[in-house]
């Protein structure tokens, strides 16, 4: 242990370095062009989706996007999932692993970057700190300066579109989840359910922590993926890399013209490090603060271009071709660094799944039947010796208008039907029920068989009595006095 803090004596060892606040600098260039890009989408997407209206017909939702928790469907334009189907909610998530891995291998972790929600926040709330602060050196001396009646202004300005935000990020998401046009109203008339309020005071609360505050944290200490990419990655993968061998060693602009040929193109100007959203410095080499968004590349391109330098001492590059460059080979070409064998493998296996999934949900059919047996008893002897069983069909109807179906009995010869509510003196081979718009109707159908019959499976097939004439069935076992079981 360590002795106590006495003169000549050694304090208590520090166990982690505390946290500095990142203030990153304005700049432009095509990748913040295309982060800007990506931003003003994602935040569109997210927040107007909920209010497309789609027509669905009289008897459905007209949300384009809907995940109906109270009736176990999710609507997404034209595409209903049921609740059976949730193979396509799976393979939709596989598609998202394997993209995310694609992305990875081909270029690092521009997902973090540019896409991430935690990044995209974070990047709002960096150009919320501009608009009310300043750049970069004037959000500093603010940080540094005591508290007057001008920080706490500025600070309650902030921190109160902050939490407007984050607020309306709470908002959005539970739109989600219902008519968005009548959940606001039952919102702010406090009709909604309680649910509402707290899924909305959970994200906002964490929207304002995250994005507002914690930030780079997020991606260094709390997220998993920095972590899990790396084995994604390898010589042949895109990241942002610093080309030691033409920036070192660093020297000052006017170091570097009194002596030429003594110093690399660095300058050590640290505009890399400025505009650096998680606030590190790239040419210590590649670590997990990196979110490869590529700011410090239109950074660096800039000043190149300011002392007639050619731009890429910071760019887009992978470490075999990083090699290659050093011993004076000219770079490849951009589409031959991606085109590998284990990016054309992901895009295979990204793209099959997706056809695959257009494939199943082309050829679906809208109408279906599943069949459970009552167990007890599993048969009845009527007084004329013939024999009874007893089932719950279940008819789905996933169209948006009532449909019409029939119900075909396949099994012992001579056995009839009949349900709840077509009584036994209409008993028939074929009864026809009318399925509601978008519903499952349970039948609770009765089958009786002669005496003498040895069928040991019965089968119900559907059939819709529209235009699309779609069938379904489904085999059970029929019970006789002669089971064993």
């Amino acid at each position: 242990m360590n002795s106590p803090d006495i003169a000549g004596s050694p304090g208590p060892a520090k166990l982690y370095e505390a946290n500095q606040t990142v203030h990153n600098k304005r700049i432009d260039g095509p990748f913040r062009r295309f982060k800007w890009a990506v931003m003003v989408a994602t935040l569109a997407v997210y927040y107007i989706t909920p209010w497309i209206r789609w027509d669905r017909g009289p008897y459905a939702p007209d949300q384009a996007v809907l995940i109906d928790v109270a009736n176990r469907r999710f609507y997404m334009f034209g595409i209903e999932i049921w609740p059976h189907e949730f193979y396509f909610v799976a393979g939709l998530l596989i598609m998202a692993a394997i993209g995310l891995f694609l992305v990875t291998t081909a270029v690092g972790r521009a997902w973090c970057g540019y896409a991430c929600p935690q990044t995209v926040w974070t990047d709002l709330f960096q150009h919320v700190d501009r608009f009310v602060d300043g750049d970069r050196n004037a959000r500093t001396r603010l940080d540094a300066a005591p508290w007057t009646w001008g920080k706490v202004a500025r600070r309650g300005a902030k921190w109160t579109i902050y939490l407007f935000i984050a607020f309306w990020t709470g908002g959005a998401w539970i739109m989600y989840f219902a008519d968005a046009p009548t959940l606001t109203v039952d919102f702010w008339t406090g009709q909604a359910a309680p649910v509402a309020y707290i899924t909305v005071a959970i994200l906002t609360l964490t929207t304002f922590v995250l994005g507002g505050f914690m930030r780079e944290q997020v991606c260094v200490y709390m997220c998993p993926w920095p972590r899990i990419q790396s084995a994604m990655m390898d010589e042949k993968s895109l990241l942002v890399t610093y080309k030691d061998w033409r920036g070192e060693p660093r020297g000052s602009l006017k170091k570097a013209r009194k002596t030429p040929g003594e110093f690399g193109d660095c300058i050590d100007c640290m505009q890399c490090v400025q505009v650096c959203p998680t606030g590190i410095d790239i040419r210590e080499g590649p670590q997990i603060g990196c979110i490869t968004c590529a700011l410090c590349i239109d950074a660096c391109d800039k000043v190149m271009a300011d002392i007639g330098r050619p731009r890429g001492l910071i760019d887009y590059a992978t470490l075999e071709d990083c090699k290659a460059e050093a011993a004076g080979e000219p770079p490849r070409p951009v589409w031959k660094t991606l085109l590998r064998p284990r990016t054309i493998a992901y895009s295979l296996i990204w793209g099959g799944i997706g056809l695959a999934l257009l494939f199943a949900l082309g050829n679906r059919t809208h109408a279906d039947i599943s069949v459970s047996q009552d167990r007890n008893p599993p048969f009845m002897l009527m007084s004329d010796g013939s024999i009874r069983n007893s089932y719950t069909l279940k008819l789905r109807n996933m169209q948006s208008n009532p449909r019409a179906m029939e119900i075909a009995l396949d099994g012992p010869s001579g056995a009839v039907m009949w349900t709840d509510t077509i009584g036994s003196d209409d008993a028939a081979r074929a009864q026809v029920v009318e399925v509601a718009a978008d519903q499952t109707l349970t039948v609770r159908a009765y089958v009786r068989a002669p005496a003498d019959t040895n069928s040991r499976e019965i089968t119900f097939h559907i059939t819709t009595l529209d235009e699309e004439r779609e069938t379904d069935s489904g085999t059970i076992r029929f019970a006789t006095p002669g089971d064993t079981e």
